[in-house]
């Protein structure tokens, strides 16, 4: 049985434990704990080992202060193009002022949801829905802008928003996908023409160059031929006036080789005549020779006895007539 003495000790005991438990408080890291005396708020208990008042101190509220997340859920907006949308997202957060955030509100994350909320239905209904599907950062800005100033006053600040999910209806997305294909076609139609347009120029431009090239080879070689042309010309007149000057000297010989050269090349023009019906008959040496002596006795007549030595004239051939007539001789009568 216990005795009296081991009652009172162990009454003792107990009421030991429960003062040092009262007056020993242990703050884990990221938390900061509220001290109320007799209700009234009177310091804040910073991560590590704090003394108590027994009985008149405790411990009000435990706060978190590490960054937190809350899930916004989903909202349905209704945009400024009277487009319904449904979207989603995600707000954080961190308590800087543990005091302000225990007692200046009441259920701290239920408010900023609703606050969020609100200001996310506000913010994305004053928009067209092509400007909230492809501005979600502004969207997210706007709100994280308007929902850090009014809580503020919490103690917290909202460190980032984002928007998760943009769900338009089904209908409004098959239109959107239609609209998107016609856009890509009008697009890929455009780039096609400025494609075709782009090479009907450069195909332009290089005729209009191969002409200008082709236009300055002409040039060049009309040029050429005319300059080959004139040294051609003056060739022949020099050659033309040292043989004038050879005769009006006195040399036939001159003479006798120009006009023998220039027969010699009006023969072989006619050899070489592209027209089938020129049949080059036989030539006799002394035909050509008889022309030059001919000549000869032309330029004696003209420049006298001096005029140089003559080539004695070839005897005449007789003409051949046709198949069974004879070629009168001049002065006699027809054969019969």
């Amino acid at each position: 049985m216990f005795t009296s003495a081991s009652i009172l000790l162990i009454v003792v005991l107990f009421f030991g434990v429960i003062v040092l438990t009262s007056t020993i408080k242990i703050v884990p890291q990221g938390y900061n704990y509220t001290v109320e005396n007799f209700g009234r708020y009177t310091r804040t208990l910073e991560p590590g080992l704090s003394i108590l008042v027994p009985f008149i101190e405790r411990v009000g509220r435990k706060m978190n202060m590490m960054e937190q997340v809350l899930d916004v859920p989903t909202q349905e907006v209704i945009t400024r193009d009277n487009a319904s949308v449904a979207a989603d997202g995600v707000a954080f957060y961190q308590i800087l002022d543990a005091k302000a955030a225990a007692y200046e509100v009441s259920g701290l994350d239920n408010a900023i949801l609703n606050l969020v909320m609100t200001n996310l239905r506000s913010v994305m209904g004053s928009m067209d829905l092509d400007d909230l599907l492809s501005n979600r950062d502004t969207i997210s800005e706007k709100i994280l802008r308007v929902v850090d100033q009014a809580s503020h006053s919490w103690g917290i600040k909202i460190t980032r928003i984002e928007i998760k999910d943009i769900n338009p209806p089904k209908n409004l997305v098959d239109a959107m996908a239609r609209q998107m294909m016609a856009e890509r076609e009008k697009r890929a139609e455009i780039l096609e023409a400025e494609g075709s347009r782009n090479a009907a120029i450069l195909r332009a431009e290089g005729e209009k160059q191969s002409q200008i090239l082709q236009a300055e080879g002409k040039r060049e070689a009309a040029y050429r031929e005319a300059e080959a042309r004139e040294r051609l010309a003056e060739a022949e007149a020099t050659a033309t006036r040292l043989v004038s000057e050879a005769i009006s000297a006195g040399d036939v010989q001159a003479i006798n080789y120009f006009v023998a050269q220039k027969y010699t090349e009006a023969l072989g023009k006619l050899a070489t005549a592209p027209n089938q019906r020129v049949v080059l008959m036989p030539l006799e040496a002394s035909s050509l020779i008889g022309s030059v002596s001919g000549i000869a006795e032309i330029a004696r007549a003209a420049f006298g006895a001096d005029a140089g030595p003559t080539v004695p004239p070839s005897p005449p051939r007789p003409r051949q007539g046709r198949p069974g007539f004879r070629v009168p001789d001049s002065g006699s009568a027809p054969a019969e």
